[in-house]
C-alpha cells in the first residue's frame, strides 16, 4: 500500500471512531444513584434542620453545579435536571454519596474535595428543589431605602 493511501486510510479510521464515540451514550442520567453502597444509602444529613444549609448550599451549587445542571437545576448543557424524581426520591444518603464521588464516565466530577459539610448543604439544596417554591431558600435580597 502506498504511504499516502495508508495515511489516509488511518485519518479515515480515526475519524469514524471518534465520530462513533461522540454519538455513543458516556451513560444514562441517575445511573450512579444504583451504585451508592447500602451504608451510605441510609446516612442521615446532618444538617436536615439547619435553617440555613439550603440558602448556603444554593451558594455552593450556584458555584459548583449550576454550569452543568442549570441555574435552578432544572437541566443544564451538560448534566441532568436535578429537579427530576429520581433525585427528588433518593435519601439524603444517596445524594451525598453521588455529590463525593461523582461519575466521571457522566462529565460529573468528584467533589471529595469540598469540606463534608459543604457537601450536605448541597445535598440540602437539592431536596429543597423538590419543595414548593414557598419552601426554596431566598436569594440574597437587597434592602429597599
Amino acid at each position: 500500500m502506498r504511504p499516502g493511501i495508508a495515511m489516509f486510510a488511518a485519518l479515515l479510521v480515526l475519524t469514524s471512531s471518534l465520530a462513533l464515540a461522540r454519538k455513543a451514550p458516556r451513560s444514562k442520567p441517575f445511573e450512579q444513584l444504583a451504585h451508592v453502597p447500602e451504608e451510605a444509602r441510609g446516612r442521615a444529613n446532618p444538617l436536615d434542620h439547619d435553617p440555613d444549609a439550603a440558602a448556603a448550599g444554593k451558594k455552593l451549587y450556584d458555584r459548583h453545579c449550576a454550569d452543568c445542571h442549570g441555574a435552578t437545576g432544572e437541566n443544564g448543557r451538560k448534566g441532568p435536571g436535578l429537579r427530576a424524581t429520581e433525585v427528588q426520591t433518593a435519601t439524603a444518603g444517596e445524594l451525598f454519596w453521588v455529590i463525593t464521588n461523582g461519575n466521571v464516565r457522566a462529565g460529573m466530577p468528584v467533589w471529595s474535595k469540598l469540606p463534608e459539610a459543604q457537601r450536605w448543604q448541597i445535598t440540602t439544596y437539592l431536596k429543597s428543589l423538590g419543595r414548593a417554591p414557598s419552601a426554596l431558600p431566598e436569594p440574597d435580597r437587597v434592602p429597599e431605602h
